[in-house]
């Protein structure tokens, strides 16, 4: 079962208006070690601009990293990918925080063409099964004629996972999935989420959800100015973690 390792990772960019005096290079993460295990349900947290959606994006092998190596079952994760262009697809689900179902087709249009990528060569029949069963593991079934329009946030959220699902990934990859939801439709998702990660698949959620990463208690990972300041097993988004990443914004300021 795939296990992810980032081995001394940075990733480095170069600002899009360089202004006198600042570096040439803004940093996404810098010299992160991490090792996420299959069946693991991880939240990454931090203030905005710590680098939470550079790490998500290094862990699904959508960047390459500037230092350091990506692996996923020891092998170069970035090579893997070089290989075959459907391999993320594949192994990750993904869903970012930009919208990205496709206005003008229809929610089953959206999904059928997903898993047409994941599966490759698919009867109609069997691509329809797989349609209606993840619509139906999200609470979505009956949707399947409907316009992204026609759908609330919270709604398209739910087909968004549905499609993040609908090739069975080991792996979900979710950059601020709740954000801009009302409180039951976030604990509704989170209970999907719990559901799908008993079955043995990985979530790694970049949240600034604290309420519900701290009534969860599953393993936190805090990003501050890049680097991971705590990584707590049964974690909350209060007190300690808060407390680090003052101490380390606090060490960095003195050492300029």
């Amino acid at each position: 079962m795939p296990t992810i390792e980032l081995d001394h990772v940075s990733k480095f960019y170069k600002p899009k208006r360089r202004r006198r005096g600042q570096p040439r290079l803004e940093v996404g993460v810098e010299d992160v070690d991490l090792t996420i295990r299959q069946g693991e349900f991880v939240f990454v947290v931090g203030e905005s601009g710590a680098g939470k959606s550079t790490l998500l994006s290094l862990l699904a092998g959508q960047s390459r990293p500037s230092r350091g190596k990506v692996y996923l079952d020891q092998k170069d994760l970035n090579w893997m990918m070089a290989l075959s262009r459907n391999r993320a697809a594949v192994l990750f689900g993904q869903i970012w925080q930009d919208p990205t179902l496709i206005r003008k087709r229809t929610v089953e249009e959206n999904l059928a063409l997903a898993a047409r990528i994941t599966q490759g060569r698919e009867s109609e029949r069997m691509v329809d099964i797989r349609v209606k069963k993840v619509l139906g593991l999200v609470g979505m079934r009956g949707a399947e004629r409907k316009y992204p329009v026609q759908l609330s946030i919270g709604e398209c959220r739910r087909v968004e996972l549905a499609r993040a699902m609908i090739g069975s990934p080991p792996i979900l990859i979710l950059d601020e999935f709740t954000a801009n939801l009302d409180g039951d439709s976030i604990w509704d998702i989170l209970h999907l989420l719990n559901d799908v990660n008993r079955r043995g698949t990985t979530v790694v959620m970049a949240t600034h959800d604290s309420q519900y990463v701290n009534i969860l208690r599953r393993r936190v990972v805090t990003l501050t100015n890049g680097q991971v300041t705590a990584d707590e097993k049964k974690g909350r988004y209060g007190d300690v973690v808060e407390r680090k990443s003052r101490e380390f914004t606090a060490y960095r300021t003195d050492l300029i």
